[in-house]
């Protein structure tokens, strides 16, 4: 029986930049591995993140996992609550709800400097016992990454707050982007009595930024739609939140952290392990797009290489002793231009591996946003891939 791995570089795609001699970050780094599936595979284009949808991991996986967002996307917060074993209510809404460090107005850091796990759990637990209340809850999850949910009290109008991504104005002054509309007064009074809080602990986070609400969406079974069990790696809680609710296998790598350290090579194991008892097994690394909010190149290249060499050159040296029938395909979600330092909404290229299809269109020599304009294949919509991919 045929089994499937899904390999996604989050962020990966980029735009040429004048520090690397008009090369993206992709086609300046050595990518042997990523180069041979574009040499003996098929190359294309799809988009993952449809306008008028803000470009998001949350979108993108949605469309990537073979879902419309545009019919089926309710928002970023109650991904992250059910990777959290949250269970959302009639009227609760989820935030994805960021520790931030806040320098005179200006959004510093929005990670407050890659805050510890161990002190995020600190933080929330205080934000409790100090701001919660039957209709406020604070969960810790991992380092800056965590969750509030509040009990919206008619028609859910905290659904339709208008928030900004944090990663998204770095640099720039909070003031025009705090949240707005009907029912903010409620998350603004929150904001300011966690940071006074947050003063009085030292914490190097300042603030804490509520964003990506939304209320618990419904979704086929990934089983059901497919016919195929499924599984997800990630360090990421709204990548393990939309597995959770499609019904996949779930599965925690020792080391993930969600950054350059994360465990590499064992994602890469565990992916191969999976396929035991999965039929398609998806593995998100999450380097590459942290790096681009970095606008760090330096840093999006060593994560570009370390993706090519750890993950996907270990999958690929596994699978020659394997006796399993295994196709790939490899592809960012979308665009983190180190230019913008946040997401695009950008096509992004794909590669299967191995194709019937080998030699549509020109060859492609290097997997690259330059290279892969060389097919032929036409775009496909990032809902629609995964069904081409698996047929």
């Amino acid at each position: 029986m045929k089994k499937y791995i899904v390999l996604i570089a989050d962020g990966m795609a980029d735009r040429p930049l004048k520090q690397l001699g008009g090369k993206t970050p992709l086609e300046a780094a050595e990518t042997p591995n990523l180069d041979f599936l574009a040499q003996n595979g098929i190359c294309g284009w799809t988009n993952n993140t449809p306008k008028p949808l803000e470009p998001g991991s949350d979108v993108a996986a949605m469309s990537i996992f073979g879902y419309d967002p545009l019919k089926q996307y309710s928002g970023r917060g109650p991904l992250e609550a059910a990777s959290l074993g949250v269970k959302l209510r009639a009227g609760e809404v989820a935030f994805r709800c960021n520790l931030v460090t806040i320098d005179h107005g200006i959004m510093k850091d929005f990670t407050a400097n890659h805050i510890s796990t161990e002190e995020a759990k600190r933080i929330f637990y205080r934000l409790n016992q100090v701001c919660g209340s039957d209709e406020v809850k604070f969960y810790p999850g991992l380092s800056y990454r965590n969750l509030l949910v509040v009990k919206s009290k008619a028609q859910s109008p905290l659904a339709k707050v208008r928030t900004k991504a944090p990663h998204d104005i770095i640099g720039q002054h909070i003031s025009q982007f705090l949240p707005r509309g009907e029912g903010s007064e409620a998350l603004l009074q929150l904001m300011n009595q966690a940071e006074v809080l947050l003063q009085q602990m030292g914490s190097q986070a300042t603030l804490i930024w509520p964003w990506g609400q939304g209320v618990l969406p419904e979704l086929e079974p990934f089983r059901r739609r497919f016919h195929k069990r499924g599984a997800i790696i990630t360090a990421v809680h709204l990548l393990k939140g939309l597995g959770k609710i499609l019904g996949m296998e779930v599965i925690n790598v020792p080391g993930a952290t969600g950054y350059l350290d994360t465990n590499y090579v064992g994602k890469a194991k565990y992916a191969i392990k999976a396929l035991k008892h999965n039929d398609i097994v998806f593995v998100h690394i999450e380097a590459p797009d942290e790096a681009g909010h970095e606008g760090n190149i330096k840093h999006k290249i060593q994560a570009i290489e370390d993706f090519d060499r750890l993950v996907l050159g270990t999958i690929l040296a596994q699978l020659k002793s394997a006796k399993v029938d295994v196709k790939l395909m490899v592809l960012p979600d979308h665009p983190t231009p180190i230019s913008l330092k946040t997401h695009s909404s950008d096509n992004v290229p794909f590669v299967i591996y191995p194709s019937p299809l080998v030699g549509h269109g020109r060859r492609v020599n290097k997997f690259s946003e330059k290279e892969v304009k060389k097919s032929q294949l036409k775009k496909l919509p990032g809902h629609k891939l995964l069904k081409y991919f698996l047929e």
